[in-house]
């Protein structure tokens, strides 16, 4: 098909894919100099291309100048796209190789650093028994940023909590958890039997990044509300382990999913504290870009997935990390889980 517009199909012609790929960076960093950094080229160098790129667009790209360097409209415009066409390029040596040889594939997963789900595990374990030769790759990244990874397909699918759903990508829940609140050894309510939830108020606080209002954890922010905990949150981070180390180390009260730090109590590492009833939920989601192409691993792995989320029903896929019969939350030297 022939493009109409003399000056699209010019500009397609000619417009320099590398500029584009050196854009997506220039627009994720902080400065010019900052982009250069990250491209390993000199700051001139970086000036150039983007006043290269300018000029072949036609439109100023980021607005810069002392203390000023923020994208205008039709650099965040360009930005989007470029970011969708550098993923398309990514995945075009997996592709290739598909197209020489149909049994290997390769996964790519973004995950949250908080999942722990025996329905994923149970899937990985049957996809790799039928297809040995796919191979895949898992990073643990933010959920944010293991969402942006969907959108820009540089990632086969995700695993993570969600927020604002984006029109562009496609959620299924994989299953629920509940968050409760823990201290570890060295914590003055380490071990204290019989605490009600007023017995936290005042205490310091760890947590995760996306603990906020407007973000995935807003019930574990409701609920360190409804705890009274100081306003100051000491130490936070966007992965499981680091606020599980924070909490353990003694830093402050903090909110871990109940069936992952199950073992961790049992062990005597943390403590469980009030409310023990009614703890908040949040749902896990898988993600994907409907969009995108995937190979025949990719495809395989994320249908068998859907599939097993279909066939179980949430109640098994809903884990609260009692052991049946446990009334207090603790479960002292005893672990379990609801069946994925």
């Amino acid at each position: 098909m022939i493009d109409d517009d003399p000056a699209a199909e010019r500009q397609t012609r000619e417009l320099d894919w590398n500029l584009l790929r050196s854009f997506v960076v220039m627009a994720e960093s902080r400065s010019i100099t900052d982009a250069a950094r990250r491209l390993r080229l000199t700051q001139p160098s970086v000036s150039t291309a983007l006043r290269r790129l300018e000029d072949r667009i036609g439109k100023r790209l980021i607005d810069r100048g002392p203390g000023r360097y923020e994208l205008t409209r039709a650099g965040a415009l360009l930005y989007r796209e470029a970011v969708e066409i550098h993923g398309a390029v990514h995945r075009l040596s997996t592709l290739m190789r598909d197209v020489t040889d149909e049994i290997t594939g390769h996964v790519r997963i973004a995950l949250a650093s908080h999942v722990l789900c025996p329905l994923f595990d149970r899937v990985l374990a049957e996809f790799h028994a039928r297809h040995p030769q796919a191979t895949l790759s898992i990073s643990v990244l933010s959920s944010g940023s293991a969402l942006a990874s969907v959108a820009a397909r540089t990632a086969s699918f995700a695993i993570c909590l969600v927020h604002q759903r984006d029109p562009k990508i496609e959620y299924l829940r994989l299953y629920r958890e509940f968050f409760g609140l823990f201290c570890g050894p060295p914590h003055p309510l380490f071990g204290r039997e019989g605490l009600r939830q007023t017995d936290l108020a005042g205490h310091s606080a760890v947590s995760f990044e996306t603990d906020r209002l407007h973000d995935a954890l807003r019930a574990v922010t409701l609920l360190r509300a409804e705890s009274e905990l100081s306003e100051r949150i000491i130490g936070t981070s966007s992965h499981l382990e680091e606020v599980r180390r924070m909490v353990i180390a003694g830093l402050g009260i903090g909110p871990l999913p109940l069936h992952v730090v199950a073992r961790d109590v049992a062990d005597g590492l943390l403590w469980r504290l009030p409310p023990y009833v009614e703890p908040p939920a949040v749902d896990v989601h898988l993600a994907w870009n409907p969009s995108a192409r995937l190979n025949r691993a990719e495809t395989g792995l994320l249908s068998a997935l859907r599939g097993a989320i279909a066939s179980t029903p949430i109640a098994a896929r809903t884990y609260t990390g009692a052991t049946p019969g446990t009334t207090d939350g603790h479960a002292r030297r005893r672990t379990g889980q609801q069946p994925g």
